[in-house]
């Protein structure tokens, strides 16, 4: 797929699922193209006086299970062709997590780390100012992305409700827990990645509680993987950051490398451990193996290396077809970043039903939910698995695309 925009990406995949799954024609042209792209243009006043005009987007792909729902990014490198392709995959993100909500999409062409807050702000207003008439909890919920968080969310739902004149907290999710975020959403991704991780385990005959983990990137989702993965039994073998990784074949204990690196700045130098690179976490010895970090970590160069019998995606897009090819081939199953780490839009969910009920459940009530959604989501895939007898990767996205394909049919789009 090198050389090809996102949406051609996007497109490929969709083609690839129709000729396996004999997808009905009429639903397959209509699903190639989003249901509305926006473009807009906003001027915002910057410190020095003058008037900067910054472009944005927001791609509105199927809302035949539901509202749309994706985040907002801000990057010098949004172009409409890579929200269009991120509406597709959120659409079937959202349908392979079994819950009501379509797929949607916006950025903004930006570098944030060369505005000041109050130039954020500004742009932030102005940009959900200018969609407002087409998001809202029963259209399109957006969310945080890459370089937005609960501060951008706080900022469009002001701006929203003082244009509508109402209060209404869920036209966005990942708010502040203050006006109406959802417990247990910070550690969603991770915790969900560790149930499914559970799931496919028991599936393949791993003892889980026995198995042995490691873990490429520290982050949020990384940290919090290893975390619940570690609370339910597992050994956790390999960890690493940006700047490079830790290994110990006994055991690394999570709380207390967090700490390390609280306080040193590194992994590197955690007693009892042993220094290796961010690609050679990758090829430890392990039963299960999760990229959390960047996309293109596992190739074609080193699949063949590769020692765990399952990958979980943490990150999105770590493994390249080719090598997801190579793994497939010599047996390792791999589970793809639209089911393995939904734990986090799926807590967004919950945080929109929270919302419209003006009614919130505890730290509990949200995990004990997550678990029961993500266990069900991985059973339809796995049935997917065995059925058309494809990677996993391409059994989530039949999942999905057919849970679509009931929705427009029902409604009599085609």
């Amino acid at each position: 797929m090198e050389g090809r925009t996102p949406y051609q990406m996007a497109l490929e995949q969709l083609n690839k699922c129709a000729k396996i799954m004999k997808l009905d024609p009429n639903v397959h042209e209509m699903l190639k193209y989003p249901k509305r792209v926006l473009t807009v243009n906003v001027p915002v006043r910057m410190d020095d006086g003058r008037i900067k005009v910054f472009t944005g987007y927001r791609s509105q792909h199927n809302d035949a299970l539901g509202p749309f729902k994706g985040g907002v990014r801000y990057h010098p490198n949004v172009s409409v062709e890579e929200v269009m392709a991120l509406s597709i995959w959120m659409t079937w993100k959202c349908s392979v997590a079994g819950i009501p909500l379509g797929g949607g999409k916006g950025g903004i062409i930006c570098d944030p780390k060369k505005l000041s807050p109050g130039e954020l702000e500004r742009l932030s207003r102005g940009y959900f100012a200018a969609i407002r008439n087409i998001v809202g909890p029963d259209m399109d919920i957006p969310a945080p992305d890459v370089n937005t968080g609960g501060r951008e969310m706080a900022w469009f739902l002001d701006e929203y409700n003082k244009y509508k004149g109402c209060n209404n907290p869920g036209v966005v999710t990942g708010k502040p827990l203050e006006i109406g975020g959802s417990l247990g959403r910070t550690e969603a991704t991770g915790r969900g990645l560790s149930i499914v991780a559970r799931e496919a385990a028991r599936r393949l005959g791993i003892d889980f509680k026995k198995s042995d983990v490691a873990v490429q990137g520290f982050g949020n989702v990384g940290y919090y993987s290893a975390k619940f993965m570690q609370e339910f039994g597992c050994r956790i073998v390999a960890l690493s950051d940006s700047k490079g990784g830790v290994y110990n074949p006994n055991g690394i204990d999570v709380e207390a490398l967090l700490a390390y690196k609280q306080k040193s700045g590194k992994l590197s130098g955690f007693p009892g451990s042993k220094e290796v690179t961010n690609e050679e976490v990758l090829e430890v010895p392990c039963d299960i193996l999760i990229p959390a970090a960047l996309e293109n970590q596992i190739t074609k160069e080193n699949a063949g290396r590769v020692k765990a019998r399952l990958v979980l995606e943490g990150a999105n897009g770590p493994t390249t077809p080719e090598a997801d090819e190579m793994l497939f081939k010599r047996g390792i199953v791999v589970i793809p970043d639209i089911l393995a780490n939904a734990g986090g839009v799926s807590t967004s969910y919950f945080e929109w039903v929270q919302n419209g009920q003006n009614y919130y459940w505890t730290y509990d009530e949200v995990l004990q939910k997550l678990d029961k959604l993500m266990t069900a989501a991985f059973a339809n895939v796995w049935e997917s698995y065995k059925k058309y007898n494809v990677e996993m990767r391409m059994a989530a996205y039949i999942c999905a695309i057919e849970r679509v394909t009931a929705a427009m049919k029902v409604k009599g789009w085609c």
